[in-house]
């Protein structure tokens, strides 16, 4: 029996695609042990017992950013992290450690190499974190979600994804999804969403423009985010929620999209082949963009800016978009030669590799 190890955490960007990951291996071996190691206030210590998965625990150690009292605490409280990684290693017979980036990965990088035991590295991210970057240079093997990622000696695997997204056949549910949010399945549908969050440039935006989208002879399904208060003008066509937890329904549903740009939104969009406006999150380190190049440069997408972002940029950018279908239809294909839908498979091909070679 094989135990797996998978290391990661913090935000739904490590977490999702490690689960996706343990879901399959659970799926192909139920009798192997698979385990996954976390911190106890990332997301994982939530999402991963709810999933059904032991969750094993490490101490959360921030890289110092500065010269400051963490930094000085620092290689004694990452020291006592790499030792309970260690520790959990011993003690459960790992064979392969599997980390997607966040606090734990780095101290299960280091305790994997210590202990002799293989391990690779999956990157979600066009621009890599720091964890990753330090775990690339003796991994077994390094898989990203984008093409251009600059982690030396990587190969491009994609994004694992949700299973009702693997699974998604968006044709036969299109029925389902426009009762699910009272629009019209015959007609085109635009989706409109920021995250679980929302976003409230996307939110303006379609606050003064839905009347000239609906007057192209389009459907709105606008995701406010829960914490918006824009108002509901409460007309046929335009549906506004302020959250969806059935996106498959509502992906389902999408001719075209308006969204930002993280690494599950874009993956996912490209793996279903829906054409898509991405206007990137313009707080952090530019991940975004990033994450969008690859769709981009194949002609399955555009940006626009989030600071010039309003009702006039909609009207002047998207609104002609949506009365030329040779475009749209151009979009949509170059998007299913961007994506993929066997992220999970690929990784784990990986992870079989890094066993093979370390037996």
């Amino acid at each position: 029996m094989t135990s797996y190890l998978l290391a990661g955490g913090g935000t739904a960007g490590h977490v999702n695609p490690l689960l996706a990951v343990a879901d399959g291996l659970r799926e192909r071996e139920p009798d192997a042990d698979v385990l996954v190691l976390g911190t106890k206030e990332g997301l994982e210590a939530r999402l991963v017992p709810e999933r059904g998965y032991e969750l094993l625990i490490v101490d959360k150690v921030p890289f110092p950013r500065r010269p400051n009292a963490q930094a000085l605490a620092f290689p004694r409280s990452f020291s006592r992290a790499v030792s309970q990684a260690r520790r959990h290693i011993r003690e459960h017979g790992v064979d392969v450690v599997v980390g997607f980036g966040g606090y734990a990965s780095a101290p299960a990088y280091v305790a994997a190499r210590r202990e002799k035991v293989p391990f690779v590295v999956h990157e979600a991210n066009a621009r890599p974190g720091l964890a990753n970057r330090l775990g690339a240079g003796s991994a077994a093997g390094i898989g990203v979600a984008f093409a251009g990622t600059p982690l030396k000696n990587s190969e491009l695997v994609g994004m694992p994804l949700r299973r009702e997204i693997v699974d998604l056949d968006r044709a036969a549910r299109r029925v389902e999804a426009a009762d699910a949010f009272g629009l019209d399945a015959a007609k085109p549908v635009l989706l409109v969403f920021g995250g679980s969050l929302g976003a409230q440039r996307l939110n303006e935006a379609l606050g003064d423009s839905w009347a000239d989208v609906l007057a192209a002879g389009w459907q709105l399904l606008h995701v406010t985010g829960e914490r918006s208060d824009l108002a509901d003008p409460e007309v046929p066509g335009y549906a506004l929620r302020r959250y969806v937890d059935r996106m498959d329904l509502a992906f389902a549903l999408a001719d075209l999209i308006v969204s930002r740009a993280g690494s599950a939104t874009v993956s996912e969009i490209s793996a279903l082949g829906i054409p898509a406006v991405y206007v990137p999150y313009a707080v952090g380190n530019g991940e975004q963009r990033l994450n969008a190049a690859s769709a981009v440069a194949a002609g399955a997408a555009f940006l626009l800016e989030d600071g010039t972002l309003d009702g006039d940029t909609v009207r002047e950018r998207i609104i002609p978009l949506l009365g030329d279908r040779d475009r749209l239809a151009a979009m949509a294909s170059a998007a299913e030669n961007v994506g993929t839908r066997t992220g999970t498979e690929n990784v784990i091909a990986m992870i079989d590799r890094a066993l093979s070679a370390g037996r």
